[in-house]
């Protein structure tokens, strides 16, 4: 599924060239993706769209909030994740809503081991979809997978 998801990304780096999901279907299939791992990227993807719809400006966290985030986001999310978050927070890239949002988002991966390079996916699909200007080292940084990277926050 994230294969399809930075392909699509890499494909319709605009998103208001996203094509219509039948045609999107049979694109991603003659690309190789199997049914299987489509329908589910592209529920995945739909999924994003209606919960972004659904935090309001009101609703979402404000920016001098702290996340204390729940037991089983922290069973799902490791340290080496929840510390990206924080880096991308503190550099400015990400703010309290996309936050929010990459967070359900990777709540409704209940099948998935969220790992490092899954949650950059995972951000990027985010901002991606948010039409949000993206610096490319960021958006190099979301692509690169390092699977020997051991990221540990630093504590001020």
């Amino acid at each position: 599924m994230f294969d399809i998801l930075v392909y699509l990304f890499e494909s319709y780096i605009h998103t208001d060239a996203f094509p219509e999901t039948d045609l999107l279907t049979r694109k991603l299939s003659a690309a190789g993706f199997e049914e299987g791992e489509i329908s589910e990227a592209l529920e995945w993807l739909a999924g994003l769209r209606r919960v972004s719809r659904d935090i309001h400006p009101g609703t979402a966290p404000s920016a001098d909030s702290v996340r204390i985030y729940t037991e089983d986001e922290q069973l799902h999310l490791d340290a080496a994740c929840r510390g990206f978050l924080s880096l991308l927070e503190s550099a400015g890239v990400l703010g309290a809503a996309h936050r929010e949002l990459i967070i359900e988002r990777a709540m409704a991966l209940h099948d998935f081991t969220i790992t490092l390079n899954r949650l950059k996916v995972i951000v990027l699909m985010v901002l991606w979809q948010q039409e949000q200007e993206m610096d490319m080292l960021i958006v190099d940084e979301l692509l690169t997978e390092e699977d020997d990277w051991d990221y540990e926050p630093t504590l001020h």
